[in-house]
Protein backbone atom coordinates (compact mmCIF):
# COMPACT_ATOMS: atom_id res chain seq x y z
CA UNK A 1 0.00 0.00 0.00
CA UNK A 2 2.68 2.77 0.86
CA UNK A 3 4.75 1.52 -1.85
CA UNK A 4 2.01 2.11 -4.15
CA UNK A 5 1.38 5.40 -3.14
CA UNK A 6 5.07 6.31 -3.90
CA UNK A 7 6.57 5.60 0.03
CA UNK A 8 9.65 3.88 1.08
CA UNK A 9 8.17 1.37 2.93
CA UNK A 10 10.20 -1.61 5.14
CA UNK A 11 9.13 -4.82 6.91
CA UNK A 12 10.94 -5.90 9.66
CA UNK A 13 10.74 -8.77 12.12
CA UNK A 14 11.60 -7.49 16.00
CA UNK A 15 13.26 -10.79 16.99
CA UNK A 16 16.01 -10.16 14.51
CA UNK A 17 16.68 -6.76 15.26
CA UNK A 18 20.03 -6.12 16.97
CA UNK A 19 20.15 -4.19 20.03
CA UNK A 20 21.62 -0.99 18.03
CA UNK A 21 18.83 -0.71 15.96
CA UNK A 22 16.96 2.66 16.00
CA UNK A 23 14.07 4.03 14.91
CA UNK A 24 16.17 7.19 13.35
CA UNK A 25 15.79 6.56 9.75
CA UNK A 26 12.07 6.12 9.69
CA UNK A 27 9.14 8.75 9.75
CA UNK A 28 6.64 6.28 10.67
CA UNK A 29 5.96 3.13 12.11
CA UNK A 30 3.80 0.45 12.23
CA UNK A 31 3.75 -2.50 14.68
CA UNK A 32 1.65 -5.60 14.83
CA UNK A 33 1.45 -8.21 16.70
CA UNK A 34 -0.47 -11.74 16.60
CA UNK A 35 -1.99 -13.60 20.11
CA UNK A 36 -0.94 -16.71 21.20
CA UNK A 37 -2.33 -18.21 24.29
CA UNK A 38 -3.87 -15.06 25.09
CA UNK A 39 -0.35 -12.40 24.81
CA UNK A 40 1.33 -11.09 22.33
CA UNK A 41 4.62 -12.04 21.81
CA UNK A 42 7.36 -10.82 24.08
CA UNK A 43 9.70 -9.36 21.83
CA UNK A 44 7.80 -7.03 20.32
CA UNK A 45 5.63 -5.94 23.45
CA UNK A 46 9.89 -5.01 24.48
CA UNK A 47 10.48 -3.31 21.05
CA UNK A 48 7.61 -1.20 21.86
CA UNK A 49 9.05 -0.30 25.68
CA UNK A 50 12.39 0.31 24.47
CA UNK A 51 11.52 2.37 21.95
CA UNK A 52 8.93 4.40 23.91
CA UNK A 53 10.47 7.97 23.15
CA UNK A 54 10.93 7.64 19.35
CA UNK A 55 7.67 6.08 18.57
CA UNK A 56 5.95 8.71 21.01
CA UNK A 57 7.32 11.56 18.41
CA UNK A 58 6.32 10.21 15.58
CA UNK A 59 2.68 8.60 13.70
CA UNK A 60 2.39 5.38 14.59
CA UNK A 61 0.01 2.61 14.31
CA UNK A 62 -0.78 -1.27 16.05
CA UNK A 63 -2.61 -3.88 14.31
CA UNK A 64 -3.48 -7.21 16.02
CA UNK A 65 -3.73 -10.60 14.67
CA UNK A 66 -6.35 -12.79 16.54
CA UNK A 67 -8.63 -15.68 15.38
CA UNK A 68 -10.52 -13.87 18.12
CA UNK A 69 -11.13 -10.97 16.03
CA UNK A 70 -12.71 -13.07 13.33
CA UNK A 71 -15.33 -14.33 15.83
CA UNK A 72 -18.15 -12.05 16.46
CA UNK A 73 -18.71 -13.46 19.99
CA UNK A 74 -14.98 -13.12 20.90
CA UNK A 75 -14.15 -9.43 19.31
CA UNK A 76 -14.64 -8.03 23.15
CA UNK A 77 -11.91 -10.19 24.13
CA UNK A 78 -9.76 -9.24 21.45
CA UNK A 79 -10.22 -5.82 22.22
CA UNK A 80 -8.82 -6.83 25.47
CA UNK A 81 -5.69 -7.80 24.29
CA UNK A 82 -5.24 -4.91 22.49
CA UNK A 83 -6.03 -2.68 25.75
CA UNK A 84 -3.43 -4.92 28.04
CA UNK A 85 -0.85 -4.43 25.78
CA UNK A 86 -1.01 -0.56 25.48
CA UNK A 87 -1.98 0.13 29.21
CA UNK A 88 1.66 -2.53 29.65
CA UNK A 89 3.57 -0.69 26.89
CA UNK A 90 2.12 2.42 27.58
CA UNK A 91 2.02 3.14 24.22
CA UNK A 92 -0.55 5.67 22.41
CA UNK A 93 -0.78 5.06 18.30
CA UNK A 94 -2.74 7.09 16.36
CA UNK A 95 -4.05 4.14 14.84
CA UNK A 96 -4.97 0.83 15.53
CA UNK A 97 -6.14 -2.21 13.78
CA UNK A 98 -7.57 -5.68 14.68
CA UNK A 99 -7.78 -8.68 12.23
CA UNK A 100 -8.93 -12.27 12.33
CA UNK A 101 -5.57 -14.52 11.31
CA UNK A 102 -5.14 -17.55 9.79
CA UNK A 103 -4.54 -21.54 10.98
CA UNK A 104 -1.94 -23.32 9.39
CA UNK A 105 -2.54 -26.88 10.31
CA UNK A 106 0.10 -28.04 7.44
CA UNK A 107 2.77 -26.01 9.00
CA UNK A 108 2.66 -26.74 12.58
CA UNK A 109 4.08 -30.16 14.81
CA UNK A 110 2.13 -32.63 16.28
CA UNK A 111 1.30 -31.01 18.93
CA UNK A 112 0.52 -27.79 18.23
CA UNK A 113 -1.53 -28.82 14.85
CA UNK A 114 -3.93 -30.96 18.51
CA UNK A 115 -3.98 -27.53 20.10
CA UNK A 116 -5.61 -25.33 17.40
CA UNK A 117 -7.73 -27.84 15.78
CA UNK A 118 -8.96 -27.66 19.43
CA UNK A 119 -9.01 -23.56 19.41
CA UNK A 120 -10.80 -24.19 15.93
CA UNK A 121 -13.69 -26.20 17.14
CA UNK A 122 -14.80 -23.73 19.41
CA UNK A 123 -14.75 -20.93 16.82
CA UNK A 124 -16.56 -22.82 14.24
CA UNK A 125 -20.09 -23.69 13.82
CA UNK A 126 -20.20 -27.64 12.73
CA UNK A 127 -20.65 -27.27 9.30
CA UNK A 128 -16.72 -25.47 9.07
CA UNK A 129 -15.12 -27.88 10.98
CA UNK A 130 -11.04 -27.72 10.18
CA UNK A 131 -10.15 -30.03 7.62
CA UNK A 132 -7.12 -28.22 6.18
CA UNK A 133 -5.65 -24.34 6.32
CA UNK A 134 -8.43 -21.77 7.37
CA UNK A 135 -7.82 -17.92 6.41
CA UNK A 136 -10.13 -15.65 8.69
CA UNK A 137 -8.35 -12.53 7.17
CA UNK A 138 -10.59 -9.98 5.69
CA UNK A 139 -8.33 -8.58 3.27
CA UNK A 140 -10.56 -5.71 2.44
CA UNK A 141 -10.43 -4.37 5.88
CA UNK A 142 -6.57 -5.24 6.34
CA UNK A 143 -6.52 -2.28 3.05
CA UNK A 144 -8.81 0.02 4.26
CA UNK A 145 -6.67 -0.26 7.50
CA UNK A 146 -3.51 0.26 5.51
CA UNK A 147 -4.76 3.29 3.79
CA UNK A 148 -5.92 4.75 6.48
CA UNK A 149 -2.72 4.47 7.81
CA UNK A 150 -1.21 6.01 4.57
CA UNK A 151 -3.31 8.78 4.54
CA UNK A 152 -2.56 9.83 8.11
CA UNK A 153 0.51 9.86 7.94
CA UNK A 154 0.88 11.76 4.69
CA UNK A 155 -1.36 14.19 6.36
CA UNK A 156 0.72 14.21 9.68
CA UNK A 157 4.42 14.49 7.77
CA UNK A 158 2.89 17.04 4.73
CA UNK A 159 3.83 14.76 2.46
CA UNK A 160 1.35 14.02 -0.74
CA UNK A 161 2.02 10.78 -2.45
CA UNK A 162 3.40 10.52 -5.47
CA UNK A 163 0.89 8.62 -7.64
CA UNK A 164 2.77 8.83 -11.05
CA UNK A 165 3.50 6.05 -13.04
CA UNK A 166 7.13 5.13 -13.61
CA UNK A 167 7.70 5.24 -17.33
CA UNK A 168 10.64 2.52 -17.09
CA UNK A 169 8.55 0.11 -15.05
Amino acid sequence: MLSERGHEASALNVHDQLESFTLEEYDSVVVGASIHVGKHQGEVRDFVTDNQDALSEMPTAFFQVSLSSANEEKREEAAGYVESFLTETEWHPDRIGQFGGALRFSEYGFLKRLMMKRIANDLLTEERKPTGDLEFTDWDAVDAFAADVAAFVEDRLGVVPDTTEDPAA
